[in-house]
């Protein structure tokens, strides 16, 4: 997480107007601090690309940020219809910046029904960029609109810059063998070239990824650049874009050191490849594709040169198998999915509490149940991780809160696992996963050792005198269990999900044994060592907001207006789940009044009003969406008040 800034919660949450310098040229350029902006077409239209690349430019340029990627769950929604719509929000800053923004202060809108699904969320005086040559009378029907809205005065309360930017883009295109359908597609590319002409972005990086991109096919790629740059030189020549704007870099949001942008699913990606190369360990994923996990297999399998296996199981329950049969061989064992591929492994995942092996279980959660909502975002899996199981199996459940912080919630869980000798769930979330923000690349002395023993011999001395290896032999610290790698002379030993005999690990029916196992399993995972919870409380509040992962920025860009308007309230984040830090119930009770807003029906609060016998509010949004800063701020206010 980029670290906060020597400005007060009202410069940091002023509007975007700024000052006006003098005219560069024949236009003006105005200064801005922040700028919220959407770009929304059809699915087929490109606007995740052109989102990422707009992104990726004002990362390298300096600015904080955080994006808000928004699609289809369909693979191609029908065109031109409202449930096809995709969007790619960006908000960047000349300063420490929290949450994709609530309100977008630009829309490009590609389609008539880019337009009608994102209008509501704009304010007054926002700034529209339409493709005029998609407000075709068929097209407009499509999504229920009876007149033009660029001409029956809808819109007379918004800036609106009419451009036909699929004629400019053939246009742009004309001396270029391509067909018209061909030179249709790079529109977003003229359109992301506007936006960068009026936003002030460097263009040599992008150049440069159309050149690698489609470097099998250099005449697409030289088309793209040409509708790049003729974008650009619109915005340059035409009449209609007066003003252009700066943003400068948020030279004072950043710690010296080496940035880049990254996304949660990449970060987490890189995180377990960090902690298998610091345990010094090879890592195995077993995955079967699911959004929004997916992308943690990507990116995995192209790091074979790291010691990382990937393997593409059939089914999910295979995945799990064959990632926990990689740990009892001595890996770094990962399984990735969402919720519903959490419901298929959860015997295995009980097989893994009985084996006491580490084992990493990824849940990038969605809305739900069943299919649900797959590319939506929501936080309803917690109680499936802490209790979804037969019998008693207690499993840690780590949860990162930023997009960059997943690279270092995985060297956790990661920890975690090889110290204690269990499987550990990390739950992320879809918009973590999709999300992006600066990260900071940490020197090599900066990341935890994971160095992990091995078994090497015999543990234990019979009444008779002679030397055995007991696989369920326990170190008194930990709790934890030795790694015995098969193949190793002497250390054979049965393993299995049938309980075993303490010590010996031989199959045991005992009652006492069976108690005395379930009663050690828990010990183990209430002993594990975690960080206390650190309180944000600068003025003596009577109010705490309690909050866990993703939920992380609105809540704290929440707290700053409140605090902004004089109100008094304090604030902590949750990481470790299960155990919960060791201070937790001592700083609950300090407070008045507790909130806890989730994207689900309250599950961290009913185990905080369970386990501390506090009477925690809930604050609860289930509809695929984060929460909102502003939304937040007005709940939190009326609690406070209440």
């Amino acid at each position: 997480m980029t670290s906060q800034v020597s400005r007060t919660a009202e410069q940091a949450e002023e509007s975007v107007l700024g000052e006006q310098r003098k005219p560069a040229g024949t236009k003006d350029v105005r200064r801005l601090d922040r700028v919220i902006i959407r770009f929304a077409g059809d699915s087929g239209d490109g606007m995740q690309l052109t989102g990422d690349r707009f992104t990726s430019e004002t990362a390298s340029f300096g600015n904080d940020l955080s994006t808000l990627p928004n699609f289809p769950a369909e693979i191609r929604a029908p065109a031109g219809t409202l449930p096809g719509v995709s969007s790619f929000q960006l908000h960047f800053a000349d300063h420490d910046i929290l949450t994709p923004g609530d309100a977008p202060n630009v829309l490009v809108a590609m389609n008539p029904a880019a337009l009608k699904a994102n209008i509501g969320d704009l304010p007054r005086g926002a700034e529209i960029i339409v493709n005029t040559d998609e407000f075709t009378k068929r097209a407009m029907q499509k999504v229920g609109y009876t007149a033009s809205p660029l001409e029956d005065g809808s819109l007379d309360g918004y800036s609106l810059h009419p451009v036909p930017l699929t004629t400019l883009t053939v246009e742009a295109l004309k001396d270029f063998d391509l067909s018209r359908k061909e030179a249709e597609r790079s529109k977003n590319m003229f359109a992301l070239g506007l936006l960068s002409w009026m936003y002030h972005r460097p263009t040599e990086g992008t150049e440069k990824f159309l050149r690698t991109k489609f470097a099998k096919r250099p005449q697409i790629a030289e088309a793209n650049l040409a509708a790049y740059r003729a974008g650009w030189n619109f915005g340059e020549t035409t009449e209609d874009f007066a003003v252009s704007y700066e943003i400068a870099p948020a030279t004072t949001a950043f710690p010296t050191g080496t940035y880049r942008n990254i996304s949660g699913n990449l970060a987490l990606a890189y995180g377990l490849v960090a902690a298998s190369r610091q345990a010094d360990l090879p890592l195995f994923l077993g995955s079967y594709p699911i959004t929004p996990a997916s992308d943690i297999l990507h990116e995995l399998s192209k790091h074979k040169n790291f010691g990382v296996r990937t393997f593409q199981a059939e089914d999910e329950i295979a995945g799990i198998g064959a990632a926990l049969g990689a740990a009892f061989g001595g890996s770094l064992g990962v399984t990735t999915t969402s919720g519903p591929g959490v419901a298929l492994k959860s015997e295995t995942i009980g097989l893994a509490v009985s084996l006491e092996l580490p084992l990493l279980i990824i849940d990038i959660q969605r809305g739900g149940p069943s299919t649900g909502l797959p590319t939506k975002t929501e936080q309803a899996d917690l109680l499936q991780a802490m209790f979804g199981r037969n019998g008693e199996a207690p499993v840690p459940v780590v949860a990162p809160c930023t997009p960059a912080d997943c690279f270092d919630a995985a060297l956790e869980a990661a920890r975690i696992a090889l110290t204690y000798r269990t499987p550990v769930m990390l739950l992320s979330d879809g918009y973590l996963a999709n999300g992006s923000e600066p990260w900071r690349i940490p020197e090599l002395d900066e990341l935890p050792d994971l160095t992990v023993q091995f078994a090497h011999g015999p543990n234990h001395t019979l009444d008779d005198g002679s030397e055995v290896f007991w696989p369920y032999k326990r170190d008194p610290q930990t709790l934890a269990r030795p790694w015995a790698v098969p193949g190793t002379p002497g250390l054979e030993h049965r393993i299995g999900g049938i309980e075993k005999q303490d010590g010996s690990g031989n199959i045991s029916y005992d009652p006492a044994n069976h108690e005395f196992m379930v009663r050690t399993r828990q010990a183990k995972i209430d002993g594990i060592a975690v960080p206390d919870v650190v309180v944000d409380d600068p003025h003596g509040a009577r109010t705490l907001v309690l909050g866990w992962g993703s939920t992380y920025g609105p809540i704290t860009a929440a707290v700053r207006r409140l605090r902004a308007a004089g109100e008094a309230v304090a604030q902590a984040h949750l990481r470790h789940l299960n155990p919960f830090p060791r201070n937790l119930g001592t700083v609950l009770q300090r407070y008045n009044k507790v909130v806890i807003p989730e994207m689900n029906l309250g599950q961290l609060a009913t185990l905080i009003r369970a386990k501390y016998l506090v009477d925690a509010h809930s604050y609860n949004q289930v509809n695929g969406m984060p929460f909102k800063a502003e939304q937040l701020a007005t709940a939190l206010k009326e609690a406070i008040d209440g």
